[in-house]
């Protein structure tokens, strides 16, 4: 599994011309961000990643409903723990539908802001027992198993570098202290 999904993360610098016009004709006309710089060469941001696969509409729909683009579209540093498309069908029916809804931006933006941490770290960078202070205030600890690196109980499945930092591709969905 992993090797498919860091196949098409990878060839999303193939697919990243078309990646910046895909966040940019959801944006509102007003917008003026970085998401909507058109750049077909450069090495492809963490949201041109993210939009690049197709594992991961459900995290793009996420990051949209949130208003989240333009912000991690930014030079950063950040390491984005993007779980896959799947890792949310492991969550309770109708809570997706529920959190992509306008009255519960905020409890999205809070979950989202749990998979992101504002530095640029590669997966040997990680240590067993690290821990990782995310955005949105809460921390993560990072735990080496058989061979594999996992954030919480989310398992690393696959990295990619991006422009503005890494997207680790993840199994399941962080889910920040209360």
């Amino acid at each position: 599994m992993s090797c498919g999904i860091l196949v098409a993360l990878a060839a999303c610098g193939a697919s990243a011309d078309n990646a910046g016009s895909a966040a940019a004709s959801d944006a509102s006309p007003s917008a003026a961000g970085q998401a909507l710089v058109d750049d077909s060469t450069s090495v492809p941001n963490i949201v041109r990643v993210a939009v690049g696969s197709p594992d991961h509409s459900t995290l793009v729909a996420a990051l949209k409903a949130a208003n989240l683009v333009d912000p991690l579209a930014n030079p950063g540093p950040f390491t984005v723990f993007a779980p896959v498309n799947a890792a949310f069908d492991k969550l309770p029916p109708g809570t997706v539908d529920n959190l992509l809804k306008p009255e519960n931006k905020s409890q999205l933006v809070a979950i989202l802001h749990h998979h992101v941490t504002t530095s640029a770290l590669d997966v040997e960078s990680l240590s067993d027992g690290q821990e990782l202070g995310m955005v949105a205030g809460g921390a993560e600890k990072i735990s080496k198993r058989d061979g594999a690196t996992y954030i919480g109980s989310a398992k690393i499945v696959a990295s990619v570098h991006a422009s503005n930092g890494w997207v680790h591709v993840v199994d399941g969905v962080l889910v920040p202290p209360k």
